[in-house]
């Protein structure tokens, strides 16, 4: 396939639900040249002719969320005119709802977005997150709900970061070759811990690629294939003697790691049979 194809997210709020989906679509069609255009806080009639504008000089396919009634039937019958195909993302679950729950919708805007508590939940387990974050504050990690261990450049910073977005208190702790570890981890028995392990081959060139960032060029253990190796094979082997659960992330993302993490959580919390 050749050529450019347009994509028009229309949200009545943030946009966010519509960008991760739009994200989590494309990245089942390699090669597709897709430019995005996102129209995010339409809610006025004022504002959705400024956006069909928009969409006319560059046509193309049309997904969106829009709780006003009047304003969603006019952006379909706009495009419908210009042949240009719209669809309502959230019309099938709204709709599914609805009949199972026995009421009507309420037509708010962004009402995912109101603070509420499982807000504040997340920005709780956020600020826990960033002051737990690689070994700090070692004596309060029993507040934890996950405690992820692993060697340098594992990604435990950012899947502690993401678990929190999602409301998960999480810290961190890196495990250096030679050095003891942490007793606060063997003794606490009460927070998750989760052990993160990659390739050595991919360790040495993230590990290098932190280097050059920094401006280091010299060579050092911290590089050196065959110590990297062996202090994954460390790693991996405390892990197994701690009955600690681990995850290759050499090919994972963090999205991936983390989902793993809150299903390890879930299996936890189920009451055992």
């Amino acid at each position: 396939m050749s050529g450019q194809f347009h994509l028009h997210l229309v949200s009545d709020a943030t946009g966010e639900t519509l960008h991760a989906l739009a994200k989590a679509s494309l990245a089942q069609f390699e090669g597709v040249n897709v430019q995005e255009h996102s129209y995010t806080l339409v809610r006025s009639l004022r504002q959705l002719v400024r956006t069909v504008d928009y969409i006319r000089e560059h046509p193309g396919l049309v997904l969106f969320t829009l709780v006003n009634q009047e304003l969603r039937t006019e952006l379909v019958a706009q495009c419908a005119q210009m042949g240009i195909v719209t669809f309502d993302i959230m019309e099938g679950p709204v709709s599914l709802m609805q009949r199972f729950f026995g009421v009507r919708e309420t037509h708010r805007p962004g009402g995912q977005h109101e603070v509420d508590q499982r807000y504040l939940q997340r920005m709780e387990a956020l600020s826990y997150t960033i002051e737990h974050d690689d070994g700090q504050l070692m004596h309060d990690l029993s507040a934890a709900e996950v405690i992820l261990v692993g060697a340098s450049r594992t990604s435990k910073t950012p899947t502690c970061v993401y678990l929190a977005i999602r409301g998960v208190r999480a810290a961190n702790v890196p495990l250096v070759l030679n050095m003891p570890v942490p007793p606060q981890l063997l003794a606490d028995k009460g927070p998750l811990v989760v052990g993160l392990w990659a390739s050595p081959e991919r360790l040495v060139q993230v590990r290098r690629n932190r280097l050059v960032t920094m401006g280091e060029d010299r060579q050092t253990d911290y590089v050196s294939l065959d110590a990297v190796r062996n202090e994954v094979m460390t790693t991996r082997r405390l892990y197994e003697q701690q009955n600690w659960p681990s995850i290759d992330v050499t090919r994972r993302s963090v999205e991936e790691t983390a989902a793993t993490i809150m299903n390890y959580l879930a299996d936890r919390q189920r009451p055992s049979a």
